[in-house]
């Protein structure tokens, strides 16, 4: 772990090294110095074969360069540690490592990274990098990179894990006219990484937004709480590609099953408070919002447009985000049946059709910020004879800085939108010819507001009993690494319910059992190879105290001719819950490589694959955070008694839901669990059946 690092020296020198300078026409560290070229502060190369390179003073060795802040390392694989390590010996504390063979190339390639983490861990080294293309900083003219251009100032700091996304990314915002504070490309990560850039950039006052592209995230619990205490005040939108399930193919359980490869981040990241876009295009649109507009006090937002089609493309957009069509006062209805034609459309989209002036446009905006339903508003336009956009944008502008309301533009066109677009952009006001990411890029804002002002409780602890539960792992995983009801006694040691029963060897010790519970009992087959029971015919329910003996002989016969070479442990015998005045439901886990241990919860019992109405989080919780998992399944209503059923105890699932992110906090060893059914009834939750596998 990096802990808090100060990384002002990255992007504040005075001094830059080049290590491996050439002056070799074509080659990587030729173009690193010429982008140097507007470096406000001094550079010098490091080099013993040349005595300047493009006009810069070269040295033998970086120890010669003195009082270096940042050394960019370029030289080849087999002599990059041995530059990293001259550069912490001299005292250089950050690097930057444009070098590629590490991590990235096979087996030796990555013990090379892991010699470069111990460099650096030796001399405290802040390095961006290896395989990385570099990093910029526009309030010194830093560009430390081998791209083809330098970014255009501005509040966005940007990070990414590819290289070639930063070039390309900064060639369209140049020509969008969106500019930089810092942009870092992060390469293989070997010592910073996505948390240490939130942090820095988390109290940087230049910086207004953070955005970044990742294609994973090290160290995902701290990178939660890391991100969790930025985006109080800064907002952090990622896009994080790799969106498929691959990842679920090798799971064998329930939770494993569902959760894929994509579901820990949009856990993870929710947890953090950190805005998701799906797409480039989205992630430009919420940081220019988020980085020029004021924050709405609500959800209504009002569309104000002089053409019918963009108006209702709006409102869809409306719908299928978190903000609403705000409802106008009879006042704003009474002054808009008063100031547009009778053929005008007063209510919300207002259509002030095609022949509004700029004097009509720009009451009938006003009239909607005057509105206290209205918390942002949307400003559409087709192009007109009798329009300028220009003055339109003119206008826009005044009116948001009167206001203080944010607002967003759709003015529709080419050529005739291109002078508008810098008056409004002048004013941080976002242009977007789609009506969607005009809508897109409010509900960033809405999101963002809701995010800024969430709490954040401590994960919830109980007494629970550690040694006990250690000591049923130890036995049950003597066996085998995947472990079933056999083990239900460590639900018990967590305070998570159980029934009555024992996992039993011969058909007598099923007899005496079924004799010491009261009532009929069910009966399962315990197989670590037998995943599904019910699929076999391995379960039996409301077996009478006479037809236990020959039910346990049915269940053994039945798991044998599924599987003739399945390991059996014997036949749990348990007492019945009443499912009939219950709602099975399915609490797990699944470990995640980068978040650790994810929680499930959702509806259970045998469909709970194919319904898919699962909630999940990264453990440990709070007991908000459990209680929103319960609030957000579509299940909900089966739960709080609908048809006439009596409401389940919700607070009996929150805290199973809390003790099991304890247990599997606890013993990181427990990489999937699946408690299916846990059985919520209105007098409680009990745990019927468990599936865990440890690591082994």
């Amino acid at each position: 772990m990096s802990g808090d690092r100060d990384l002002s020296g990255l992007f504040s020198p005075e001094r830059v090294a080049v290590v491996g300078a050439t002056p070799r026409e074509g080659s990587v560290a030729r173009a690193i110095v010429e982008n140097l070229a507007a470096f406000r502060g001094s550079v010098v190369g490091v080099n013993p074969n040349y005595d300047e390179v493009c006009g810069i003073e070269c040295v033998d060795s970086i120890a010669e360069a003195s009082d270096v802040d940042v050394a960019v390392i370029v030289v080849p694989p087999p002599l990059a540690l041995s530059a990293i390590r001259e550069a912490g010996e001299a005292g250089v504390r950050n690097l930057v490592v444009i070098t590629a063979g590490f991590g990235e190339t096979g087996s030796e390639g990555a013990s090379r990274e892991g010699e470069l983490r111990e460099v650096a861990a030796e001399y405290d080294l802040n390095v961006v990098g290896p395989n990385s293309l570099g990093v910029l900083s526009t309030v010194s003219d830093l560009n430390a990179t081998f791209g083809p251009d330098a970014p255009l100032s501005g509040p966005i700091s940007f990070m990414s894990q590819s290289g070639a996304f930063v070039t390309a990314v900064i060639d369209w915002a140049r020509e969008e006219g969106i500019g930089f504070a810092d942009v870092v490309s992060l390469g293989n990560k070997a010592v910073l990484d996505e948390s240490d850039f939130v942090r820095a950039w988390g109290s940087d006052e230049r910086t207004e937004v953070v955005i970044g592209y990742l294609e994973g995230i090290d160290r995902g619990r701290e990178f939660i709480e890391t991100a969790r205490e930025v985006t109080g005040e800064t907002p952090v939108v990622l896009v994080k590609s790799g969106r498929t399930d691959a990842g679920a193919q090798a799971a064998s359980s329930h939770t494993g099953t569902i959760a894929g490869s994509d579901r820990a981040y949009e856990a993870g990241l929710d947890q953090a408070g950190v805005i998701r876009a799906e797409t480039v295009q989205e992630l430009f649109d919420a940081a220019s919002a988020l980085a020029g507009q004021p924050l709405p006090d609500g959800n209504g937002v009002a569309v104000v447009t002089n053409a019918g089609g963009p108006g209702v493309m709006a409102t869809d957009a409306v719908g299928d985000s978190s903000l609403r069509m705000a409802s106008f006062s009879e006042r704003t209805l009474d002054r808009y049946r008063e100031t547009v034609p009778e053929e005008a459309n007063v209510y919300n989209p207002v259509d002030v059709i095609g022949d509004a002036d700029i004097d009509r446009f720009r009451e009938a905006i006003e009239i909607a910020l005057e509105d206290r339903n209205v918390s942002a508003a949307a400003v559409l336009s087709a192009p007109t004879a009798v329009l300028s956009y220009p003055d339109l944008a003119e206008a826009i502008v005044e009116l948001q800085a009167e206001y203080g309301t944010p607002i967003v533009t759709c003015l529709m066109g080419g050529e005739r939108a291109r002078a508008a677009k810098s008056v409004l952009a002048d004013a941080g006001i976002p242009l977007y010819f789609d009506p969607a990411r005009a809508i897109g890029s409010l509900d960033a804002l809405v999101r963002y507001r809701e995010i800024s002002e969430r709490e954040y409780d401590e994960p919830a602890e109980f007494d629970v009993d550690t040694e006990r539960a250690r000591e049923l792992l130890e036995r049950a995983t003597e066996r085998d690494n995947r472990v079933g009801v056999e083990a239900m006694e460590l639900l018990s040691a967590y305070g998570i319910p159980i029934p009555d029963g024992e996992v039993v060897s011969d058909p007598e010790e099923a007899e005496r059992v079924a004799r010491s519970i009261e009532g009929d009992v069910a009966m399962k087959i315990v197989s670590p190879d037998i995943l599904h029971k019910s699929d076999i015919g391995g379960v039996a329910i409301g077996v009478s105290e006479g037809d236990v003996r020959d039910t346990y002989e049915d269940l053994l016969t039945r798991a044998r001719n599924y599987g003739p070479d399945a390991t059996i442990l014997g036949v749990q015998v348990q007492e019945m819950v009443d499912l009939e005045r219950g709602v099975e439901t399915l609490v797990g886990m699944s470990e995640d490589p980068q978040f650790g241990p994810l929680l499930a919860f959702g509806l259970g019992g045998i469909f709970v694959e194919i319904l898919e109405d699962v909630a999940f989080r990264v453990a440990p919780i709070s007991e908000r955070e459990a209680g929103e998992m319960v609030e957000s399944i579509d299940a909900l209503p089966l739960l709080r008694g609908a048809r006439g059923r009596e409401p389940v105890d919700e607070r009996g699932i929150i805290e199973t839901l809390c003790r099991l992110g304890q247990l599997v906090t606890d013993f990181p060893e427990v990489v999937e669990l699946d408690i299916n059914p846990l059985v919520a009834t209105p007098d409680g939750v009990c745990a019927i059946d468990l599936q865990l596998t440890v690591e082994q």
